[in-house]
């Protein structure tokens, strides 16, 4: 299988295509595709060839507003769990998922690794936001039902922001 770089981005549109995925950005050597998901609605992943890898990165939430000890530890605690992906922090603290693949296995892996940091980013989204944005989302609930405006985007986190507990909040699985 040849694994120049146009090849490898002609297979990642055609991967788009098929799977019906917005192509968000594209040059010489990397490509983006904006993947749909359910708790974080969606993931964009930069998709960088260069000499003999293939590095995937994804953002999936900025520097925690508070609680940023227990937020990281969260994520290294996550990152003790086997898998294609891991999440990382940039200079300011926001949070990426990271992978990397052989360029000539890329095409062939494309879909799983895709399919796992889709997964991860959004099966953690939510727990994110309750650790390190709590507060400011309870400020904005309570704004929000103040002047009767939808509450809508939050509703997933009605029990907690309305004073239930922190049911959401959970050891991740090591």
């Amino acid at each position: 299988m040849t694994t120049d770089t146009e090849t490898i981005l002609a297979g990642v549109r055609q991967w788009a295509h098929e799977n019906e995925v917005e192509v968000d950005a594209l040059e010489e050597s990397r490509i983006a595709v904006v993947l749909p998901g359910e708790k974080k609605l969606k993931t964009t992943v930069s998709i960088t060839v260069s000499a003999r890898t293939v590095q995937l990165q994804a953002f999936v939430i900025r520097h925690p507003d508070e609680n940023a000890e227990e937020f990281n530890r969260w994520l290294l605690i996550k990152n003790l769990k086997p898998g294609p992906v891991s999440f990382g922090i940039d200079t300011l603290g926001d949070v990426y998922l990271g992978a990397s693949v052989p360029r000539d296995r890329l095409l062939e892996e494309l879909d799983s690794l895709l399919g796992a940091i889709l997964a991860t980013a959004d099966s953690s989204f939510n727990e994110l936001l309750l650790i390190g944005f709590l507060t400011g989302m309870k400020k904005e609930w309570a704004w929000r039902v103040s002047r009767g405006e939808s509450t809508r985007n939050l509703a997933a986190f009605e029990d907690v922001l309305s004073g239930g507990d922190n049911e959401f909040l959970e050891e991740p699985e090591g």
